[in-house]
C-alpha cells in the first residue's frame, strides 16, 4: 500500500472517533446490564441444639437473662425472625 499523504488524515480521524464512539457505547451498554451471579444463602447451617449452647457449660449467657429453658427457646425464635 502506498504511504499516508495529507489528504487521507481526515478519513484516518473520522475511522478514529467513530471506533471511540462505538467503545463508548459498548461501555455503557455493559455498565447497565444485569450481572449473572448466583444466589448466596446467608443463613447458618448448624444444628438446632447447638445455637446458644455449649456442652460444659450449658448455655452462654454472660448477663443473666436466660431464666430457664423456655426463656431460651422464646429469645432463640424472636432472634432467628429478626436477625
Amino acid at each position: 500500500t502506498a504511504p499516508l499523504g495529507p489528504s487521507d488524515c481526515p478519513r484516518i480521524t473520522a475511522i478514529t472517533m467513530k471506533t471511540a464512539i462505538l467503545a463508548s457505547l459498548i461501555a455503557s451498554a455493559a455498565a447497565f446490564a444485569p450481572a449473572t451471579t448466583p444466589a448466596t444463602s446467608t443463613s447458618l447451617k448448624v444444628s438446632e441444639q447447638e445455637i446458644g449452647a455449649t456442652a460444659p457449660l450449658g448455655f452462654f449467657d454472660p448477663l443473666g437473662y436466660i431464666t430457664d429453658d423456655e426463656t431460651f427457646e422464646r429469645y432463640r425464635a424472636v432472634e432467628r425472625k429478626h436477625g
